[in-house]
């Protein structure tokens, strides 16, 4: 047997793995499983969108768009990548919330590793009201809250995470500490302790003590009358004093936390007006520190998803809007280890053949009299290639056209100072009247 057949064999056989762990919600496991059968085979389409439902049920978006699109660009035709990622791109607003969810994310982990622990609070409460299946988040809020000893709010989180992903071993071993500060692991293990060692009485069991004789008719009366009489006395002498000394105590004890309880009371209102206050302060801080955060055009998932829209334009051979997408997507983004030879094929092939197109498309623009629009996309072809001279100087004489003499002579200027060996250095001193 050969060695590819060998590896196709072992990835299926993963894949089955993780499969199989998916059903049973083991996100984390089946997440591993898959890994490896990619490791094996990346051709493995299966377990790559499989892989990818994961990434999008544990609510890490942007990951799953990265392998339903490596899925799509390894085998084009046939492929349920093309279906998932047409709902994404489908539903309105949903990638454009995945993508804050994942600014909100990072920016909180930001907070909290430079001991801003407050803000990274306020920010994944608010997101993982938006996206309660974003199961690292979840974890990150609820370390943070176990970090502030409020293991109770530590444990809703960890339950909401556990539901999607129901053997995650980081949420087991926060539930863990949770449970064993609010009590929660004790009664378990003494439920499951019963539960395991109850059982009816046998009549061995019963031990006789060795003075044990049987009594009479007679003798049982007259234990009978001894017992009321002693408990008479009992109740006379005993009890009664110490109930009365009990209630007593017990109302003096009332009043005192009473009276304790109210001064309490006083100072948490006090405590907690204190708190509002630097919550409120706190909340407007972040509101701010989010708001001058990029642009959603700047996002990671904005990203992917034009990315998207550049192969599917390939695909279909509409190299005009592969080219306009291109022109409007942050490569560098992408270049996070998965995509890295996808991102360079398209950077080469756009190098070669992207930036003529954008030209071709300007000239359109300038032959309709659409000065703004040629500029545009002429802007977008120096964009691919910096050293098009006559891109440069179609750019000047757009301007010229528009009747911005100035902009247009600073481009005319560029191309008789920088490029004067080229054959558009005397047209650009003609046009500025040289």
């Amino acid at each position: 047997m050969d060695v590819g057949m060998r590896n196709r064999q072992i990835a299926n056989a993963y894949y089955n793995v993780g499969l199989a762990k998916a059903r049973e919600r083991d996100l984390t496991g089946a997440s591993d499983a898959l890994k490896k059968s990619l490791r094996f085979n990346k051709y493995q389409t299966d377990a790559r969108n499989l892989l990818g439902l994961i990434y999008h049920e544990v609510g890490e978006v942007g990951a799953a768009l990265a392998q339903w699109i490596i899925s799509l660009n390894l085998q084009e035709t046939g492929n349920l990548a093309e279906e998932y990622l047409k709902v994404l791109q489908d539903a309105p607003g949903y990638l454009d919330m995945a993508d804050q969810a994942a600014k909100k994310y990072n920016q909180s982990l930001h907070y909290a590793h430079n001991d801003n622990e407050d803000l990274a609070v306020l920010l994944l409460m608010r997101m993982v009201e938006e996206v309660p299946n974003f199961v690292k988040a979840q974890q990150l809020l609820a370390l943070l809250y176990i970090h502030h000893e409020d293991y109770t709010k530590a444990g809703r989180c960890l339950f909401q995470a556990l539901r999607v992903d129901r053997y995650n071993p980081m949420a087991q071993r926060y539930m863990a500490i949770a449970k064993e500060n609010t009590g929660r692991a004790e009664v378990e293990k003494r439920k499951l302790k019963n539960a395991f060692s109850h059982r009816q009485m046998q009549d061995d069991d019963i031990i006789l003590p060795p003075s044990y004789k049987e009594n009479t008719g007679l003798q049982s009366i007259l234990n009978i009358l001894a017992g009321l009489v002693l408990g008479v006395v009992v109740l006379f002498f005993l009890v009664t004093p110490t109930i009365r000394d009990s209630i007593t105590h017990k109302y003096e004890e009332e009043i005192r936390r009473g009276l304790e309880l109210v001064n309490q009371k006083s100072l948490q209102i006090d405590e907690l007006n204190r708190k509002m206050e630097e919550a409120s302060a706190a909340q407007q801080e972040a509101e701010s520190s989010l708001a001058a955060m990029v642009d959603n055009s700047g996002g990671v998932i904005s990203q992917y998803q034009r990315l998207a829209q550049i192969l599917q334009a390939y695909r279909t051979e509409d190299m005009r809007t592969a080219v306009q997408v291109f022109a409007e997507t942050d490569l560098a983004v992408l270049n996070d280890g998965v995509l890295n030879d996808i991102v360079a094929w398209l950077q080469q092939d756009m190098a070669q053949n992207g930036y003529q197109v954008l030209e071709q498309l300007g000239d359109e623009a300038v032959t309709r009299g659409d000065m703004a629009q040629a500029v545009e996309y002429f802007q977008k072809s120096l964009q691919i290639n910096g050293e098009n001279i006559g891109v440069k100087y179609k750019i000047g004489l757009a301007y010229k056209n528009a009747g911005d003499v100035d902009t247009a002579n600073e481009y005319f200027g560029d191309i008789i100072m920088n490029h004067s060996d080229s054959e558009y250095a005397a047209q650009a001193k003609e046009q500025r009247g040289f």
